[in-house]
């Protein structure tokens, strides 16, 4: 019997994981519950993630993972790249990363992350919804059929957009800690109009706050993959979405002195609100 709810019971079990950037890192994963006759389910549908959540939204900006090793974990995903230097896009296994000029490039397998979230997406659910939903409308839409509150979800958006909001941030430099929510002002915007992509995201449940960032994130990748970023607001034309319901969830937290550091008492919902939708209103 495959485990698909997170209601089930889950283990907490930790490890070592070995990474190009750090000779040895600790990790946390969490499994389905091993079944009666003591055989563990496979676990297809892993949320592999890579830093906390948390820390970046309070200033953890310098990357320590590389994309190299992060592909082994999903094809599909998003994240922050070193030095918070725009926005990055996992999509069909290759990278990309739009940065403040508006410029969308692939991204080198050794150049390192700070915090990404990847999947090897398979959908199990598709779906065609109306047309003309903004961002909050698409949110209420994907809310009406996802009813496991405290489900995982990878989501994929295709198709055509009258249109897309998106933002990135410029780079900061080494061992800078302010946090995001204090640099807002930095951020740049990018309209596009009448257009066609990808949307990558997820929505996770509150219980993983902190961790991940709970809620809907999600960015943005045109079909020439010359534009993208993080979504502020969009309208939708003729659009499919794909869902990819998940059941576990490994998380990488950072091996540098500055995450041993790093004060998680505080209490950062505001900020991450105001992040994901781009400013303090």
């Amino acid at each position: 019997m495959r485990i698909n709810s997170l209601t089930s019971v889950f283990i907490l079990t930790t490890g070592l994981f070995l990474s190009l950037a750090s000779p040895a890192v600790s990790s946390v994963n969490i499994y389905p519950a091993v079944k009666s006759n003591g055989v563990q389910d496979t676990i297809p549908n892993t949320l592999f993630t890579v830093g906390i959540g948390g820390g970046l939204i309070g200033g953890l900006y310098d990357g320590f993972y590389p994309y190299k090793l992060l592909k082994k974990h999903g094809d599909f995903g998003l994240g922050a790249p070193d030095k918070l230097d725009g926005e990055i896009m996992v999509f069909q296994g290759k990278v990309y990363k739009t940065q403040h000029t508006g410029k969308t490039i692939p991204v080198d397998d050794q150049d390192l992350t700070s915090f990404s979230m990847v999947n090897f997406f398979h959908a199990d659910r598709t779906l065609t919804p109306p047309k003309g939903l903004n961002k909050t409308a698409l949110f209420h839409y994907l809310d009406s059929v996802l009813t496991n509150v405290n489900g995982m979800y990878a989501i994929h958006v295709k198709g055509k957009f009258k249109m897309v909001k998106t933002r990135a941030f410029p780079p900061v430099k080494a061992h800078q800690h302010t946090p995001l929510a204090e640099m807002l002002n930095l951020q740049q915007f990018f309209n596009h109009q009448d257009c066609q992509g990808d949307l990558i995201g997820y929505r996770l449940p509150y219980f993983m706050d902190n961790t991940n960032i709970s809620g809907y994130h999600f960015h943005y990748l045109s079909d020439q993959k010359d534009a993208g970023g993080h979504i502020i607001d969009l309208l939708t034309d003729d659009i499919v979405i794909e869902i990819n319901t998940l059941d576990s969830y490994t998380i990488l937290p950072p091996a540098t002195k500055d995450f041993e550091h790093f004060d998680f008492k505080k209490n950062r919902e505001e900020d991450i609100k105001s992040v994901e939708r781009g400013g303090k209103n």
